[in-house]
């Protein structure tokens, strides 16, 4: 039987679990639960209180409850297949904490920072845990691992770019010669969520739904694109109020005309990176969100936009290059 792999990308409010075959990288099984890392910190502490627990057989433990869902849904019997987990498994709420990998940071992942774990008879899966990257003002889990995947499904090795990664702290990050040299976070969409949900606007819009993204909608996001260079973004975000105050959206239209502010502020800096080929790297939520706004400011001819799909499994892809790269034995089932 083809060898397989278990690939876990773990964020702060999601987790998916992929079996993955390392022959061809077919994705065999999926499962994925809002049980992020913070939720799973805060249920541990909580545990604590009754039984003391370690953190790290307490996450095992979540682990293995997903672990046993795939085997539901594949009929795989996962018993051997090793682990790889990457973004908030490996920081100060996670499995374990480890230290940054400093740049420069090689795409073929020399560089990173890795734990490995035997298995425990109460869980009989390897593990390899995976750090993030730092730069003197910036850090990042998970991105690096996605970045990973993509340099290894596609080459990008011959020019210099900007691979930029949507989402609720977007990555802007600079590539030259196979090797990441800088990278930026972008608070846009933690921004976007607090100007919707806590601020005086929240009664001004309606929340974006992707199936809404119609042309009066689209008119809406490209509108706020065209403002965010029109002064300061300060003064900009309340015109969101005056918007719905006069008339001029309604809470529709003007949601997508906050989201496109924000987005439009966040992508105006690389107008600035006059030499830079820019890499959009979105998933299905945010793809065409962004990709709109590469084109209203005329950035389209420097852009390669990568399929969502690709992107969509590019952690998955990392995960596989980082696990060959570290020379361990797959399982001992021969799955």
């Amino acid at each position: 039987m083809k060898k397989h792999l278990l690939s876990c990308d773990w964020g702060t409010s999601s987790f998916r679990l992929r079996l993955v075959n390392v022959t061809d990288h077919e994705v065999v099984g999926e499962v994925t639960t809002p049980s992020g890392i913070g939720a799973v910190y805060n249920a541990w502490k909580e545990a604590c209180e009754t039984e003391p627990v370690s953190r790290n057989a307490y996450y095992r433990t979540v682990i293995s409850t997903q672990i046993t869902a795939l085997q539901a849904q594949t009929g795989i019997d996962p018993t051997g297949v090793p682990i790889v987990l990457s973004g908030m498994a490996s920081s100060s709420i996670g499995m374990e904490e480890l230290p940054y990998a400093r740049l420069p940071f090689a795409l073929e992942g020399s560089h990173l920072v890795v734990h490995q774990d035997e298995e425990w008879p109460a869980f009989p899966h390897a593990i390899t845990l995976i750090s993030g990257v730092r730069g003197d003002h910036d850090v990042m889990r998970g991105e690096e691992t996605q970045l990973i995947g993509l340099a290894a499904a596609m080459d990008f090795s011959a020019r210099d770019a900007v691979f930029v990664f949507p989402g609720t702290h977007s990555k802007h990050m600079y590539v030259r010669d196979g090797v990441l040299i800088d990278f930026k976070t972008f608070m846009t969409g933690e921004v976007f969520n607090l100007m919707a949900n806590q601020s005086i606007l929240k009664d001004s819009i309606d929340h974006y739904r992707q199936p809404d993204f119609n042309a009066e909608a689209a008119d809406a996001f490209r509108e706020g694109i065209r403002e965010s260079g029109s002064g300061n973004i300060l003064n900009a975000l309340f015109t969101v109020r005056t918007n719905q105050l006069f008339d001029l959206l309604n809470k529709r239209q003007n949601g997508m005309y906050l989201s496109g502010l924000l987005i439009g502020y966040e992508l105006r800096s690389l107008l600035k990176e006059t030499n830079a080929h820019l890499v959009l790297c979105g998933g299905n939520n945010l793809y065409h969100l962004y990709k709109a706004a590469i084109e209203t400011l005329g950035m389209a001819g420097r852009a390669t936009i990568i399929p969502s799909e690709i992107v969509d499994r590019a952690a998955t892809t990392g995960h596989i290059r980082i696990f060959e790269n570290q020379h361990l034995t797959l399982n001992k089932t021969d799955l």
